[in-house]
């Protein structure tokens, strides 16, 4: 899980990237976990990604808040 220092002007809403060697994906994390984009994850393994974000949501947007502030 990553987020782009450099992505948007104005900044897009919290979100994060996942990567793996042949796919992309990127959820929004608020208002609430949300799928944006997808670049090849199945739907087994976009449902696991989804479940992993939730789990740790507020350290991922508290991560965003203290690197963007």
């Amino acid at each position: 899980m990553f987020f782009y220092s450099n992505e948007g002007n104005p900044r897009e809403p919290a979100h994060i990237h996942i990567r793996n060697a042949e796919n992309e994906a990127k959820f929004w994390l608020i208002p609430r976990v949300q799928l944006a984009r997808n670049d090849g994850f199945n739907v087994r393994e976009l449902k696991e990604i989804h479940l992993v974000i939730e789990k740790h949501k507020i350290l991922l947007e508290e991560a965003w808040n203290e690197y963007f502030s």
